[in-house]
């Protein structure tokens, strides 16, 4: 893959697979509880760390331009959250056409988010409002 923009929504799709289905639904908190911008720039940064090691998702990242996708992926987080962010980047169902990514790899790169999460001390409840906030991205992003 040589589209950063493709990158990019691998990462989003993968962020949208899991949500906890009674997770609360307003974020006005959510935005504070993963620790404002500096904490979800800390996440970005170890989620993008951990595609780095992966074997089976480095691939889709190889020609990624990192310090756009770093800076993409945190103010998407940031928008969802319910942050001061506009995330202004590509739709994901049209960035992941002709990508083929299956359920096992988006789930991977979802696995990949939680690492993130955990390693940064986020609370499970806070963890699963962030995924549901992004799960509605999943039909998007596999199998296009």
């Amino acid at each position: 893959m040589n589209n950063p923009v493709k990158a990019a929504a691998l990462v989003l799709l993968a962020l949208l697979a899991t949500s906890c289905a009674n997770a609360p639904l307003d974020s006005d908190d959510l935005y504070r509880d993963l620790g404002g911008r500096e904490g979800i720039d800390r996440i970005t940064g170890r989620f993008i760390a951990g595609i780095g090691e992966d074997p089976e998702i480095r691939p889709f990242f190889l020609h990624s331009n990192l310090e756009r996708f770093h800076r993409m992926i945190g103010d998407h987080l940031c928008d969802v959250s319910g942050g001061p962010c506009d995330y202004d980047g590509d739709k994901m169902v049209e960035t992941h056409i002709g990508m083929e990514i299956n359920e096992a790899q988006f789930n991977r790169v979802v696995e990949l988010l939680i690492d993130a999460m955990r390693a940064e001390d986020i609370p499970y409840p806070v963890q699963n409002r962030l995924l549901a906030k992004l799960a509605p991205l999943r039909g998007d992003i596999i199998y296009r």
